[in-house]
């Protein structure tokens, strides 16, 4: 949903619908330790303009329930529950199902029902409502002294879901484009193939996500986008004098998609 009236409708009127949660607060995790919380909005928020339309709608209907089960396995290993709970006790009043005589103390055992939840079912390829009952079990023993039941609960879980759902879609739109455009890229080298670019593309949209929340440009962000891509992929064939130019690629890609420029773009 592009705007607060919108989510607000559907929540009204279709609780089960997937409005988009991210709002764009900053995180604090340097890449490869967690999804930052303006970090995941503005790798979704700008996969969702480059695809042309809702990132659920469009990545899901191509990714698939296979590929969606991929997407929620490698956002999996990236989720740091620490900035999820940060996330919501920032934006949790925003959100249309809360109750003006609620705290966030009351709504964050339902949240880290969710996004817990997502962490241990998304890998399996399995979607919210499949779960549900799984996770109202859960919920329902594990916080039966919250002042919220489970019919007040169950939108913040599902809400703490579809969050980490909607950036694992947008990850996986990406993962798509580079590998059916990366031979077309002016760095590509015919002695490799995508999976040896595809960690220099991946930590491209994610640093983007990171460091240019912080303010910082590529080249004020290359030399700590070296050092982490050397300690993660040593043993990758693909050395940094290559995969700095697939990192670069894809963090101007995302840019572009923010800011409207694309003078940056190779």
């Amino acid at each position: 949903m592009n705007s607060q009236n919108a989510t607000n409708r559907d929540f009204d009127t279709h609780p089960d619908a997937n409005p988009d949660p991210i709002t764009g607060q900053p995180g604090a995790h340097p890449v490869g330790t967690g999804l930052g919380a303006a970090g995941a909005g503005v790798v979704g928020a700008a996969v969702g303009g480059l695809v042309g339309g809702p990132v659920g709608a469009v990545v899901g209907a191509a990714v698939g329930a296979v590929g969606g089960g991929l997407a929620g396995k490698s956002i999996a290993e990236r989720v740091d529950p620490t900035v999820e709970d940060a996330y919501w006790r920032e934006n949790y009043q925003n959100r249309p199902y809360v109750g003006p005589d609620y705290t966030y103390d009351d709504y964050s055992p339902a949240y880290r029902t969710g996004y817990e939840g997502y962490l241990t079912y998304s890998t399996d390829g399995l979607a919210y409502a499949d779960v549900e009952p799984r996770l109202r079990e859960t919920y329902e023993q594990q916080y039966s002294d919250s002042r919220l039941g489970w019919e007040q609960a169950q939108y913040a879980s599902r809400d703490a879901w579809d969050r980490l759902d909607e950036i694992a879609l947008a990850y996986a739109a990406e993962d798509d484009y580079w590998r059916e455009n990366y031979t077309t890229r002016p760095y590509w080298d015919s002695g490799y193939d995508y999976d040896d670019y595809a960690p220099a593309y991946r930590m491209g949209y994610e640093s983007y996500s990171t460091y240019a929340d912080q303010g910082m440009t590529f080249s004020q962000a290359e030399p700590h986008l070296r050092k982490d891509y050397e300690s993660r992929y040593s043993d990758r064939r693909l050395g940094w004098d290559k995969a700095k130019y697939a990192i670069q690629d894809a963090w101007h890609r995302l840019e572009s998609a923010v800011t409207g420029d694309d003078s940056r773009r190779m």
